[in-house]
């Protein structure tokens, strides 16, 4: 009999709950506030805390923090504007921290 295998996901390192698919990493080179962090196409079971401009590495973002539906460990953020017209593509984007997740079905 065959095993079923699920979808690779990413989790609260806290919870445990699931909060993205590996299938949406988009990039796995990005710097958060304590280390390495995953840029995601889409995120889940999260909640998304207030818009507020920060500079960052690559310039000036509105982004607003995305905490974990669960038990609000702060996870990341969510870049909702990007001013500079090279880092538009974030726009929409979640990261979230590397520190910040574990592997779940790998």
């Amino acid at each position: 009999m065959a095993e079923i295998v699920g979808p690779r996901l990413y989790s609260c390192c806290n919870c445990r709950n699931y909060v993205a698919l590996h299938d949406d990493v988009i990039s796995k080179s990005f710097q958060g506030r304590n280390g390495r962090a995953f840029l995601f196409s889409h995120a889940m079971n999260i909640t998304v805390g207030p818009k507020e401009d920060r500079h960052l590495m690559t310039g000036l973002h509105t982004v607003a923090d995305v905490y974990c539906s669960d038990c609000r460990e702060v996870l990341g953020w969510k870049y909702e504007r990007a001013y500079e017209e090279t880092q538009k593509y974030k726009e929409g984007k979640f990261i979230l921290e590397k520190s910040k997740i574990a592997k779940e079905n790998w």
